[in-house]
């Protein structure tokens, strides 16, 4: 008979593969590999997401991994940014080159019809293995080539169809720069794998997020026509239902530690993993969670973890010499919750902003 895992369970059960039952001793290196990558659009919010699942994380040898080209910023799962190791940028991006191609035909197949993508991509790729770009760089050169089309248009395609990473500065702790671009290849010396079977990203993703649906492993990847590939892996899978009785897979060895284990007050970063992997979000947000986002451009929210559900949201304010993490819960806190919640999000304040003299919590 086939195991049901309840909600509870299943919030354990991820919570312990993600690190965030217990902060890891694991080197960043290591972590970033287990966690099958960070999302990372953002330069530097992903920081916080280490920092919540590594005990003593330094965040200045996050950014020497990406100077010595050991961890890259590169689009992979859904086509959007993530932090990955470099094995993981050369395996995971001709897995998903599928989903790439999907999105520049949804998002550009209009303003490139007509064109030869194949020319496009491969005469972008020879300009940012020059010299890393911009995307408007990039656009304004191939306008050159291909006068009276639309320039980001023209870039996208070279985006969406070669392997790019964003190079540093971009991405390194306390530093600014641009956002250009070059090849993979170029910049780690190695060529991407030609295995595009995606049975290990299936893998990966369930040892990092599991137990979990097709479904869950289409939302995470980008990827379509999974149950196909979870059939074949079956016999070395570990299956369970949920409450609704949909089949959820795992690594037969990987810790599920059970509902009644307690979970730590974290705090979360604005795209963190943990709440943007499956398609069945209710094992990390309550069904009556009520949490409104202030409507501000550019501003970046993370959320609050209580009881390994979301229960809030906080924000870095820096102000008037001051520096704070302002925590806005969704409801009501105890005293021994507020007292944990405050005692976190001191310590995040001082892990953004170590040297300010005067580092403030509010739970607003």
């Amino acid at each position: 008979m086939v195991e049901i895992l309840n909600r509870r369970a299943l919030n354990r059960a991820t919570l312990a593969r993600q690190l965030l039952l217990e902060r890891s001793t694991m080197p960043p290196l290591a972590a970033v590999h287990h966690l099958a990558g960070l999302q990372a659009q953002t330069s530097a919010t992903w920081y916080t997401g280490l920092w919540g699942r590594l005990a003593d994380f330094d965040p200045h040898l996050m950014s020497d991994l990406l100077e010595r080209r050991e961890v890259v910023r590169i689009s992979v799962m859904r086509g959007t940014i993530h932090l990955v190791t470099a094995a993981d940028a050369l395996a995971f991006r001709p897995v998903l080159q599928v989903v790439h191609e999907r999105m520049l035909q949804g998002s550009f197949g209009r303003k490139l019809a007509g064109l030869d993508l194949a020319a496009i991509a491969a005469a972008g790729r020879e300009m940012v293995d020059q010299e890393p770009l911009t995307f408007d760089e990039l656009g304004r050169r191939l306008i050159g080539v291909w006068p009276a089309r639309d320039r980001l248009a023209l870039a996208m395609a070279v985006r969406f169809r070669e392997a790019l990473v964003q190079v540093p500065p971009r991405g390194l702790w306390k530093r600014r720069g641009q956002a250009r671009h070059t090849s993979a290849e170029a910049w780690l010396g190695r060529a991407l794998s030609t295995d595009d079977r995606p049975d290990d990203l299936v893998m990966r993703y369930l040892a990092a997020f599991g137990p979990a649906s097709v479904m869950d492993i289409q939302a995470w990847s980008g990827l379509t026509r999974l149950a196909e590939v979870v059939d074949r892996l079956r016999p070395g899978l570990a299956v369970f239902a949920d409450e609704r009785g949909r089949e959820l897979f795992d690594l037969p060895n990987a810790p599920r530690p059970g509902p009644d284990v307690e979970a730590p007050v974290r705090l979360l970063y604005d795209y963190d993993n943990l709440f943007l992997s499956h398609g069945d979000r209710s094992r990390v947000i309550p069904d009556d969670l009520r949490v409104e986002l202030p409507d501000k451009p550019g501003a970046h929210y993370g959320m609050v973890l209580i009881d390994g559900m979301i229960g809030g949201w906080w924000q870095h304010v820096t102000a008037a010499g001051g520096s704070t993490v302002v925590v806005h819960p969704g409801s009501g806190l105890s005293p021994a919750v507020a007292e944990e919640v405050t005692a976190e999000a001191a310590a995040l304040v001082r892990f953004l902003d170590p040297d300010h003299p005067a580092p403030g919590v509010v739970i607003d």
